[in-house]
């Protein structure tokens, strides 16, 4: 069985470490717990903190491009960083982690679009514009009110994203900004990390409408385990399967995977004792599911499936066909100016 997770941001957990911990914190702390959780497809976000913003996002982007880079090459038996769906395929074929790279809201691009070719070479393959707040290229779910759409640099960026052959996120995406990149795509896009707003209304969930025009495009909803986003008090592996198999329900068992967000650890090791976060859009930062705190607690998601009565062939697609499928498909090389 293929175990795909589409949101891990264990490269912002090892970016604020001295340089020459890279490779040693990587290989002791979280290769460990990917082996424990059977993950052989792992999708690595640059997710850039607000101090780094705008000044330094940049920097801070391709400070964390290099540390997935350093990654793949200080262990090269056991991850390869991906580009296309040949690479992929070797990665699993030759029992290693298929590691993709990610932009969490491309804040080091800002409206010089020219830029996403520069990260593509760099071998980014996935990306959204916005996150919670405002971006120059479109809004984030926390802005809903706003009713706007993608901006024209976002539009831009949106092309140039389809003719290079990058994957385009919705998560975090405003509720119109999802509408307007369902009416200008040409190729599937996905949620990384999004769960469902009729079992939890969250700003961060997506609607079923939402869902529906995601399969009709060919995309694939990855959903999120983080608690709060699953439910008001109930944080458990239940809540979690409900919101699966209603996003199955919705879009069809096809256009479902896992997009976990595991942030208890990034959390600690980011967050100042001092004055450590408490909320974040309104829901608490301690709040997990028991056993689902990181990587190694992949498979109970599929214990739990099974106990609910799913056959093992729609599991399998869960956990990780459905991804690598739209990744096989999806990720290529780009065409050239």
């Amino acid at each position: 069985m293929i175990i795909a997770d589409t949101h891990n941001d264990l490269l912002d957990a090892i970016v604020y470490r001295p340089v020459d911990q890279w490779v040693p914190h990587f290989r002791d702390q979280w290769l460990p717990q990917l082996h424990a959780g059977g993950v052989n497809l792992q999708v690595l976000p640059v997710f850039i903190d607000d101090c780094f913003r705008p000044e330094g996002a940049l920097r801070q982007t391709l400070r964390m491009i290099e540390v997935a880079h350093r990654i793949a090459e200080g262990d090269p038996d056991t991850v390869k960083l991906c580009v296309d769906g040949a690479d992929i395929d070797e990665a699993l074929n030759g029992d290693r982690i298929a590691l993709v790279l990610a932009l969490e809201s491309a804040p080091g691009v800002g409206e010089d679009v020219e830029l996403m070719e520069t990260l593509y070479r760099l071998g980014v393959r996935i990306a959204s514009l916005a996150h919670f707040g405002r971006t120059s290229l479109a809004d984030g779910s926390g802005e809903d009110a706003t009713g706007s759409r993608l901006t024209r640099a976002g539009v831009a960026a949106f092309a140039e994203m389809e003719r290079l052959g990058m994957i385009f996120d919705v998560s975090h995406l405003s509720a119109a900004g999802v509408e307007h990149v369902l009416e200008m795509a040409t190729r599937p896009v996905m949620a990384t990390h999004s769960s469902a707003r009729a079992l939890r209304d969250h700003h961060r969930n997506l609607t079923d409408a939402q869902l529906k025009g995601i399969a009709d495009n060919g995309g694939v909803v990855c959903v999120n385990f983080f608690a709060p986003f699953l439910h008001e008090s109930d944080f458990t592996i239940d809540r979690l399967v409900d919101h699966i198999e209603h996003i199955a329900g919705v879009m069809g068992i096809r256009h479902v995977g896992l997009g976990p967000d595991f942030v208890k650890e990034v959390l600690e090791d980011t967050t100042p004792p001092c004055c450590e976060a408490q909320f974040i859009e309104g829901v608490p930062t301690d709040k997990f599911i028991p056993g689902l705190e990181g990587p190694s607690g992949m498979p109970l998601v599929a214990e739990a499936l099974k106990k609910r009565g799913w056959p093992d062939d729609d599991i399998a697609l869960v956990m990780g066909q459905n991804v690598l499928d739209l990744f096989r498909t999806e990720l290529k090389r780009g065409t050239k100016k």
